[in-house]
């Protein structure tokens, strides 16, 4: 900043003068001006880049540590304290968590089913018990839900269904 101005202002006051009256020394200004960023600046700006792209190949959701495993895996030799730091300095966040939208959750009071199996996940013969669960998986277009039918006695999927609701015809 200081040899920016000097720079600016050289044809109005002397190199020397203003480099007393800023306390730095004038050779400092001349290395300055033959290259005026270090090579750890360079080497800062260069990486900065690969981080950006690898947080934007990740969708914008990783965060140092996940970006620190992505630049090494890409033969750079970074500590996580210098992706966070350039992270930072570049404006690049991880996303946490999931994001609620305002407003009241109410519904239908749910329907426990009758616990039938009391804790036995053993099947004598196939197609006999099946058991089911859902869950949810966080994609760019939203939540995408996914039920699984699971045959207890082989412990293969019998079917699946997913979709971007969580309705009663997603089990069925």
């Amino acid at each position: 900043m200081k040899y920016a101005f000097i720079r600016a202002h050289r044809e109005e006051f002397g190199v020397r003068a203003m480099c007393r009256v800023l306390r730095v020394h004038f050779s400092g200004f001349y290395a300055w001006l033959k290259e005026p960023l270090s090579h750890r600046a360079l080497e800062d700006a260069r990486q900065t880049e690969l981080i950006r792209q690898a947080w934007a190949d990740s969708g914008k959701v990783y965060g140092y540590r996940k970006l620190t495993d992505d630049m090494r895996d890409q033969g750079e030799s970074i500590s996580e304290n210098r992706v966070a730091r350039l992270a930072s300095l570049a404006g690049i966040v991880a996303q946490v968590g999931y994001k609620r939208r305002p407003g009241q959750y109410r519904g239908k009071p749910a329907i426990v089913a009758e616990n039938r199996l009391e804790q036995k996940f053993e099947a004598p013969r196939p197609d006999q018990v099946w058991v089911t669960n859902i869950t949810y998986i966080k994609t760019h277009e939203g939540l995408l839900y996914l039920c699984v039918v699971i045959d207890l006695f082989s412990r293969r999927v019998v079917g699946w269904s997913a979709q971007s609701r969580m309705t009663t015809d997603l089990a069925l």
